[in-house]
């Protein structure tokens, strides 16, 4: 089955991200727009419906995503080791990234997590079908520093797309904002490489121009607007998220957000 994002989506069929996704554009957060195909879609490989789907979101590429059912709880997280496929150009590649996601549920390192978890497997595994952010910078904020005092937000950031810094692929540049906003610290690094989209599909690993490497790849007034939106999803779910981003045509993309795992 499909869902829209704009829909009332259901965690148990689609999965946590694609609910929170929901529950983000419902509260008018800044969330690409898309829908979800349920776990029994995915795990049947029933992808009827498709290119009708596909067709109002008047786009030339696309990302997949998982969504599991059984993640993005306070004690849970398969970041890292569900499927994700990112600048796809049709709906022949939709689908095969959608095995891929369904082969990732039944993974040796799914399995290994769920068991270490106490969590059934094959785990049921949802997917997330969205417009593609070709992102010039993107990142993660942290609601709760987990290694410093309360009270203010940790962002990450790196050129280019979110695996850059979710994959541990760069050593990215690290700020510390209020929850206001305000700028605490900030510890620029040598990012030189950058994950991009291909113009075939896909995406590749590029090196960062010598020029740019040592520079903050968003400017202070993204860090504000980042520390809205975080308190704005925190409001939402009540509670401290860990939030993915990602910043295109001088805007901030909302892709996830989850509670801090435990």
């Amino acid at each position: 089955m499909i869902v829209g994002l704009h829909e009332d989506v259901c965690a148990e069929l689609s999965g946590h991200k694609a609910h929170n996704l929901s529950k983000m554009w419902h509260a008018g957060l800044p969330v690409p727009p898309g829908f979800c195909m349920t776990w029994d879609a995915v795990e049947r490989h029933d992808t009827s419906g498709l290119d009708s789907a596909l067709a109002p979101l008047e786009a030339n590429t696309f990302a997949v995503r998982s969504s599991a059912v059984e993640e993005d709880g306070l004690h849970t997280s398969f970041a890292g080791i569900l499927a994700s496929r990112l600048n796809l150009l049709s709906s022949e590649e939709i689908r095969s990234a959608l095995h891929d996601i369904r082969d990732s549920a039944v993974a040796p390192s799914a399995v290994d997590y769920s068991t270490r978890r106490n969590l059934p497997h094959p785990i049921r595994v949802a997917a997330v079908v969205q417009v593609f952010v070709p992102a010039v910078a993107s990142g993660v904020l942290f609601m709760r520093d987990p290694n410093g005092a309360p009270g203010h937000f940790v962002v990450e950031a790196c050129w280019g797309l979110g695996p850059g810094v979710v994959e541990g692929l760069v050593r990215p540049d690290r700020w510390l904002i209020s929850e206001n906003g305000e700028l605490i610290s900030a510890h620029i690094a040598d990012k030189d490489i950058a994950i991009i989209p291909r113009a075939d599909g896909g995406t590749t690993q590029m090196l960062v121009d010598a020029s740019c490497r040592r520079r903050p790849c968003v400017p202070v007034e993204t860090l504000y607007e980042l520390s809205r939106l975080a308190a704005e999803c925190g409001r939402v779910f009540g509670g401290p998220q860990d939030i993915e981003w990602a910043v295109w045509d001088n805007r901030v993309w909302l892709l996830q957000s989850r509670p801090i795992t435990a």
